[in-house]
């Protein structure tokens, strides 16, 4: 069965590991879910990352982030832009998620950006998810 949205299971299956309590979730192999990773593992709401291949599939694994106190990093991860409808922002209309505290992820013409490079680089696109 094909999915409709993986970008939304990508953040599905990292919401419901971080609630879980779980030191590393494993999702199916994208460049745009890597790029996104990375964006996560910049600007520290994840460890890392890592592209594994186990013989049968590649898939990504992303090393989840938790505060001393044993509560997880990121609080909300949420879809925006889906399939059904897209959401697209200009330069002067992305959001600042939590008064600049959280983060904006977006794909742009130049690839996959956070709010704070897309506004230094004057580029809009699609806002893809939300992430504090």
């Amino acid at each position: 069965m094909t999915m409709t949205d993986p970008i939304a299971d990508m953040l599905s299956r990292v919401r419901n590991a971080l609630l879980a309590g779980q030191k590393r979730v494993d999702v199916p192999l994208s460049r745009m879910k890597v790029e996104i990773a990375r964006k996560l593992a910049e600007s520290h709401y994840i460890h890392g990352v890592k592209v594994l291949d186990d013989g049968r599939r590649t898939f990504l694994r992303l090393y989840l982030k938790y505060t001393p106190d044993g509560k997880p990093v990121i609080r909300e991860l949420r879809r925006v832009s889906r399939p059904g409808r897209r959401a697209y922002v200009a330069s002067s209309r992305i959001p600042r998620v939590r008064g600049g505290l959280g983060m904006a992820i977006l794909s742009t013409s130049q690839g996959i950006k956070n709010d704070r490079e897309a506004r230094a680089a004057g580029l809009g696109g699609e806002l893809i998810a939300i992430v504090h």
